[in-house]
């Protein structure tokens, strides 16, 4: 089995490193009704060390209310990845450090912000994102599809718009369609919108549009049978590259069937 490693070092040859060591603790606290204020440490051996501080409100106005959601990430090396002599072996973040070098140390703050407003069945959001340091955001990806989830805002079905220097702004829309008697139906909307990407070759920029729609069967001999259907499309002004070793990303256009099936045991 291999162990956890992030991107850049993640690769299936000979150069590849992982540690088979991740510490993580943390917790949440209720300051005041509709207030939470959390703090979260994680630490991949080898790697990088981080600090997450979150904070969400929730507000009631009249017939609806707004859930305010600020997160902020602080990155740094650990152990190999902090030594010169460690980043030479393969303990490596991409990112971007001049003279067109794609691989260092961990560097990275993550600082966002998400407003929402709920109301019947309706639901939108927006939000802004920003990035700092040298490299991109540092997170558990054994370049297979797993680990590769992140608590960033601008986490979408194809990007996380997590380089070094990105900045990201979002909107949302979502419908229930309970509001208006179809109980089971959803529909989603998110764009986001990124630049300021850092690259040997200027600050470049990306963007992706994901629109999802499900349909869960809410009641009868069938209930709990799903489906969704997800689309995605994303473009980029990085170069045409694998994401591998260097700054680049393929434009892409994916659609996700899903059928889904919820069983319950007790």
């Amino acid at each position: 089995m291999r162990g956890m490693s992030i991107a850049g070092a993640n690769g299936s040859g000979p150069t590849s490193r992982s540690s088979n060591r991740f510490y993580f603790a943390g917790g949440d606290y209720t300051l005041m009704k509709d207030m939470t204020l959390s703090y979260y440490y994680g630490e991949l051996d080898n790697f990088y060390r981080q600090n997450y501080i979150g904070l969400a409100h929730n507000l009631k106005i009249v017939s609806g209310n707004l859930k305010s959601d600020i997160r902020i990430f602080i990155s740094d090396a650990d152990g190999k990845n902090g030594s010169a002599a460690g980043r030479s072996a393969g303990y490596v973040s991409t990112g971007y450090y001049g003279n067109n070098r794609t691989k260092g140390e961990v560097d990275n703050n993550v600082y966002s912000g998400q407003l929402t407003w709920s109301s019947g069945g309706h639901s939108v959001s927006s939000g802004y994102q920003w990035l700092t340091g040298k490299s991109d955001f540092p997170y558990l990806n054994r370049g297979d599809g797993e680990g590769t989830s992140t608590w960033l805002i601008t986490d979408a079905q194809l990007l996380k718009f997590s380089r070094a220097g990105e900045r990201t702004w979002l909107a949302r829309y979502a419908y229930n369609f309970a509001d208006a008697g179809l109980k089971g139906l959803n529909l989603s909307i998110l764009y986001l919108n990124a630049d300021n990407i850092d690259t040997g070759n200027g600050r470049k920029g990306e963007w992706e549009r994901d629109i999802a729609l499900s349909y869960t069967i809410p009641e009868g001999i069938l209930n709990g049978l799903g489906i969704s259907v997800k689309n995605a499309t994303m473009r980029s002004a990085l170069p045409d590259t694998s994401r591998k070793g260097s700054a680049g990303q393929r434009d892409q256009d994916e659609t996700r069937v899903t059928v889904s099936y919820t069983l319950p045991l007790l």
